[in-house]
């Protein structure tokens, strides 16, 4: 069932109130994206696989890995790397241990019954091995044991970002500079300068929530992106209104700043204040661990005044950078832009 719009006015540092209005925003059409240097994990209709996959991408300082051997690791239906138990068929043709029941016991290469022979000399080698991590080209500088370099991956800083858009399932990845431009020109999201917001969400039939009403915002200041999220979802049974900011950067960045979120009408006022989530952490986690103003319907029609029958929420707050006093040893608000 599609929902009515959610119609959002906002002004940014004392700039007047410009309306902005969202349309189909709970059945949005996924963007067309073209080629760039980050891309979908999938390929798009119409897209050159070479823009698929973030290991094509070499800098002018990057590590060329061991590529000979590395090969020799790869496995041959699934091009990831393998790790023990690597099998082999009687011709000594490889594979790993997932895919080896994805081809019903029969090398995919010759055709063979596979059994159950392993390749320890094979594995012996990857034990040998030091390798780049695979965002070498993205700046990592680091070299691990092949057994270790999996692991390292999975948390490494210079991992691409996904993109924060909550609205459809978007698998572009890249850094922050390119998901901006992509939030920006792909989904249409609206941009500010500044550390205050104040912005008005009128939604003309409240009692209709679905999980897939929401707003996405983004903000610039102190040199950093902030993506504020603003929806209507069920929690159990009673709906419910929730706004939070996620930091576009990583985790321990992020504990660099606060935020604070109100929103009050008629001599009542909520007030949420914290620190904003890394965009690292999916949009559903931080929502489903409810890490942000929550305002219960019937408080929300409340704060909307007349019949309670129009949603009229106004929500302002601001985003500030923790700075270290060395005197104190404790965190001062910064509130320079």
């Amino acid at each position: 069932m599609e929902l009515d719009s959610i119609e959002c006015v906002s002004s940014t540092d004392g700039i007047d109130e410009d309306e902005i209005h969202h349309h189909n925003l709970h059945h949005p059409h996924p963007p067309h994206h073209g080629h760039h240097q980050f891309s979908s994990s999938k390929p798009h209709n119409g897209t050159n696989n070479n823009a698929n996959s973030i290991n094509n991408i070499v800098g002018p300082t990057a590590i060329a890995p061991a590529t000979s051997v590395h090969e020799l690791l790869e496995c041959p239906v699934c091009t990831n790397s393998m790790y023990p138990p690597i099998h082999q068929c009687h011709n000594g043709h490889t594979l790993c241990s997932t895919c080896k029941t994805r081809v019903h016991n029969r090398c995919p290469t010759c055709r063979q019954e596979l059994g159950d022979i392993r390749c320890l000399a094979l594995e012996k080698v990857a034990e040998s091995l030091e390798l780049p991590c695979k965002y070498y080209n993205l700046g990592c500088p680091e070299i691990f044991p092949y057994y270790s370099k999996l692991k390292h991956e999975g948390i490494c800083n210079y991992r691409p970002y996904s993109c924060p858009y909550a609205g459809s399932e978007c698998a572009v990845v890249g850094d922050i500079p390119f998901l901006v431009a992509h939030l920006r020109d792909d989904h249409k999201v609206d941009m500010h300068t500044g550390f205050t917001f104040n912005h008005r969400y009128v939604k003309s039939n409240p009692r209709e929530v679905e999980n897939a009403t929401w707003m996405l915002t983004v903000f610039h200041c102190f040199g950093q992106y902030f993506c504020l999220h603003f929806e209507a979802f069920q929690l159990g049974m009673a709906p419910v209104y929730m706004a939070f900011l996620r930091f576009m950067g990583d985790e321990m960045e992020a504990r660099n700043y606060s935020y604070s979120l109100e929103v009050g009408a008629n001599g009542r006022k909520l007030i949420w204040e914290g620190t904003p989530r890394s965009v690292r952490d999916s949009h559903r986690k931080v929502r489903d661990s409810h890490d942000g103003l929550i305002i219960q319907r019937n408080m929300a029609l409340f704060f909307s005044g007349g019949d309670r029958k129009e949603l009229k929420l106004r929500i302002t707050g601001r985003i500030w950078k923790e700075q270290q006093n060395p005197d104190a040893g404790v965190c001062i608000p910064n509130l320079c832009s």
